[in-house]
């Protein structure tokens, strides 16, 4: 007979019971927006299926976002829940189905935007002819104008909670959460921030939580006893003239009555955008400090939130009384499977959140949902198995990179006998250098994450081997993938190949060699970022960029957090032609056509990559089927690289 399994991390693992409702473990799947949103408000099925992938992957409970409760007064382009809507109801009922018939809780997010609505659903060209609502009036920062809502508004909206409510769990919730934090409109009553009524619903604590509590009263009698409800609710603000830690204290004990579970997280969305989702540049758990203290004041169960990825970090939190329970985001797009990992003892098998915000900037762009290391986010409808090939073929892999290490583990899993050679001693190919960078430690990680499920899956790993057009021939490849990679692009600037310059791709090797003033000589993404690092390690910094601005290849949600960064620690030259390093740093030709030398006896050279087209030509006609991925195919992000390499392998 088998004995009992011993869970390594048995805190995380052991079930909860909240309300009537019992979870499987201590680990849940916070909201996080959908991708298909229809015209009037319905969960499209990619959504639903974007949702069920985290109930397949062990979560305990699974967060539907955003549930907008009164459209009239809040016109984002979100859920909604009315049963004039054809397929309304229908479409939340399959969603909850597809997350419960995994033995996840599902559990619906109701919200309101308030003064932060977004794009109107009725007519989007009207956007500044309407106003927005919130505690009290004003002018947003983009000049939309702001009304102050009206009690009997107030009385209608927090009704509408209780409407949205019972629909929900007609629709088969057996959770609400009710957003009360990151500046939407719940907040905006509870904050000194955004109120300055002086009616009964505002001043002090006590009105500014009325709103609160009569929306969680209407919640509570639409659901009856026994049903739990959440409240999600930003332990302080972080912003001057938001409330603190000790008032997040007072408010939590004033919603206590009315809840079951109390969601700690944290800031104002407009505002702190890299605390409350925490950005490569913030520690682990930076939030979670809000939760464990708030926790000593309350008796009802507190859920900790904020860039947890690491079962050993959430383990603590649990075993230590800081939380009862962890929440995951971004976490779970890159490994939706993250919980049952960890309640298998597989924690070793865990693709890691890059914190690197392609999940967040590419709903931003294109209302679509894609995540840099997991290329099934956003489109689960498109193959969640990956299906065993008709015919077991040969596949080699040319290039060691996170690419090339995905495309054969997905070669692999589908039965392909595959080889994997990289012609260096080491794996990582790119991503290598970021091993000297703290904050950028998790993308070198990835590429010993992809090795070893490329390894237990089968793949052959062949290193210091060049993958030449004859060795392809010998070997009698079936398939060759070509994931050869980018060269760093040094142009023939008079000095650029000095003692005194080092290229950012071999930062790692030579970093004992920078001195303490540097020159980095390029602002794309990577020379931000690499001179970011040199000013936290308190290096004079300066940086050199032809155009006028920095970083344009990075995405919108972290291009901002950088910039911010390179502010605090970086002395920018923007506009500035480099035409001689010398040893004691860069002549300049300005746009006035001035001249200037950025002083620094160290030069970080990080003008671009580009593809090694001529690698890549002489392998184009070295087997029958031939795709070319990465960096090879296009100078680009890992992103595409494991996307395309995914679906290079499911194509043989």
């Amino acid at each position: 007979m088998r004995k009992n399994m011993e869970r390594k991390y048995q805190n995380l693992c052991k079930p909860i019971t909240i309300g009537n409702v019992t979870f499987r473990n201590r680990m849940f799947s916070a909201p996080m927006g959908g991708t298909d949103i229809t015209a009037d408000g319905c969960i499209g099925p990619k959504s639903a299926a974007f949702y069920e992938l985290r109930g397949r992957g062990g979560a305990a409970a699974v967060t539907v976002s955003e549930c907008m409760v009164h459209p009239s007064t809040d016109g984002s382009h979100a859920y909604h829940l009315d049963t004039r809507i054809l397929n309304s109801l229908a479409a939340a009922a399959y969603a909850a189905d597809a997350i419960r018939r995994h033995g996840a809780i599902p559990s619906l997010e109701l919200s309101h935007s308030g003064m932060f609505a977004g794009t109107y659903m009725t007519d989007s060209t009207r956007r500044h002819d309407m106003a927005q609502w919130s505690a009290s009036a004003g002018i947003r920062a983009d000049g939309v104008q702001v009304k102050a809502l009206s009690k009997e508004l107030i009385s209608e909206i927090a009704a509408s909670y209780g409407e949205a409510a019972g629909l929900a769990k007609r629709a088969g919730f057996e959770m609400l959460m009710i957003h009360g934090g990151h500046g939407w409109l719940i907040n905006q009553f509870l904050s000194p921030l955004f109120n300055h009524r002086e009616d009964e619903y505002g001043g002090c604590l006590e009105n500014r939580c009325r709103f609160a509590v009569e929306v969680l009263q209407a919640v509570r009698r639409a659901v009856g006893g026994g049903f739990p409800i959440e409240f999600r609710m930003s332990g302080a603000e972080l912003v001057e003239g938001g409330y603190d830690l000790e008032e997040g204290i007072r408010i939590a004990k004033q919603l206590e009555p009315y809840i079951d579970l109390l969601h700690v997280s944290a800031g104002t969305y407009q505002k702190t955008f890299g605390q409350t989702h925490p950005s490569m540049f913030t520690e682990h758990g930076c939030n979670v400090y809000l939760a464990a203290e708030i926790k000593k004041h309350v008796s009802v169960p507190v859920a900790a939130i904020g860039g947890l990825s690491d079962p050993a970090q959430m383990e603590g939190i649990i075993a230590s009384g800081q939380a009862d329970i962890v929440y995951m985001a971004r976490a779970l797009l890159a490994d939706p499977f993250l919980p049952r990992k960890v309640c298998e003892n597989r924690e070793t098998e865990i693709v890691k959140c890059l914190r690197c915000f392609t999940c967040m900037a590419e709903r931003a762009v294109t209302s679509t949902r894609r995540c840099t290391v997991n290329p099934l986010i956003g489109r689960e409808m498109d193959g969640v198995e990956v299906l065993p090939a008709p015919e077991r073929k040969k596949v080699l892999v040319a290039g060691g990179g996170t690419g090339g290490l995905y495309a054969a583990y997905t070669a692999a899993r589908r039965g392909h006998r595959v080889i994997l050679c990289e012609k260096e001693g080491e794996l990582g190919g790119i991503l290598k250098s970021e091993q000297a960078i703290p904050f950028k430690h998790e993308m070198y990680e990835l590429a010993g994450t992809y090795a070893a499920l490329a390894i237990n899956a089968g793949v052959e790993i062949r290193l210091n081997t060049e993958a030449t057009a004859e060795y392809v021939e010998r070997e009698g490849a079936d398939a060759l993938i070509i994931a050869v990679g980018s060269e760093p692009f040094v142009p023939p600037v008079p000095g650029l190949k000095g003692d005194n310059v080092i290229l950012v791709n071999n930062y790692y090797l030579e970093k004992e060699k920078v001195t303490e003033d540097v020159v980095v000589f390029g602002g794309g993404l990577a020379g931000c970022e690499c001179a970011v690092h040199l000013g936290q390690e308190g290096r004079h910094v300066h940086l050199v960029e032809m155009r006028d601005q920095l970083a344009p290849d990075a995405n919108v949600r972290h291009r901002p957090l950088l910039l911010e960064q390179i502010q605090k620690y970086v002395t920018v030259h923007t506009g500035c032609r480099g035409l001689e390093v010398r040893p004691d740093g860069i002549l300049c030709e300005k746009a006035d056509g001035t001249r200037k030398l950025v002083p620094g006896t160290t030069v970080v050279c990080a003008l671009g990559q580009r593809s090694r087209r001529n690698m890549v030509d002489s392998l184009r006609d070295a087997a029958p089927y031939v795709a070319v991925i990465g960096d090879a195919a296009k100078v680009s992000n890992i992103t595409n690289a494991v996307y395309w390499g995914y679906h290079a392998a499911l194509d043989i």
